[in-house]
């Protein structure tokens, strides 16, 4: 793993580190002032490229190289301070104990359930925030990453590559958030723009 992401990933590792029995997931910084069992961040084992494989015949879509990447050498997607930033991955099964649902959010349901309109066959969904269910997706054409409304998949605002992206939104998302993993102002917004 890249070492940049490893350090911001595990930001909080000093609060403790377990894994999932279950599902393999490295839970990161105990979080007892949200819930006795909750976790700031969720890093999932990678995928295989037979996993990648059957994930792309589901979508019937290629997945961007820049995430399918990330997918196979870094994480199954991820989880930053407790559902604020996601990246979607291979979900395996919608089982509801509290170790079998540490799992990504799925990347089916942004491709294919839920596309928002003016979404282009250009674009890959990849994650969002929790602040207002809004989305990012891969412009396949371009490798940019782009910020759009839960609704519509108009840009609100990009990023030339998907690690640019991903080390200025941890960054600045963090810089939220204290040391503790508590939301410093809870009135503010966690998406890259005021909208």
């Amino acid at each position: 793993m890249n070492k940049t992401y490893r350090d911001l990933i595990y930001r909080f590792q000093n609060q403790g580190i377990e894994e999932s029995q279950s599902t393999g997931a490295i839970l990161i910084g105990k979080a007892p002032h949200i819930a006795p069992k909750a976790w700031l961040n969720t890093l999932y084992p990678p995928l295989s490229k037979n996993d990648v494989q059957a994930l792309e015949k589901e979508l019937g879509m290629e997945i961007p190289i820049d995430y399918k990447k990330f997918l196979l050498d870094v994480s199954n997607g991820l989880d930053i301070l407790v559902g604020t930033f996601c990246l979607d991955g291979l979900r395996r099964n919608y089982k509801r104990s509290t170790d079998e649902s540490r799992q990504p959010f799925s990347i089916i349901t942004a491709n294919i359930r839920e596309r928002p309109r003016n979404a282009t066959d250009d674009h890959f969904f990849i994650g969002g925030y929790d602040w207002d269910g809004s989305y990012l997706y891969i412009d396949k054409r371009t490798s940019t990453v782009h910020y759009c409304d839960r609704d519509d998949a108009t840009s609100l605002f990009q990023w030339e590559t998907f690690e640019q992206m991903l080390i200025s939104e941890l960054k600045r998302i963090y810089s939220l958030f204290d040391e503790r993993g508590r939301k410093i102002d809870e009135d503010l917004y966690t998406t890259p723009i005021k909208r």
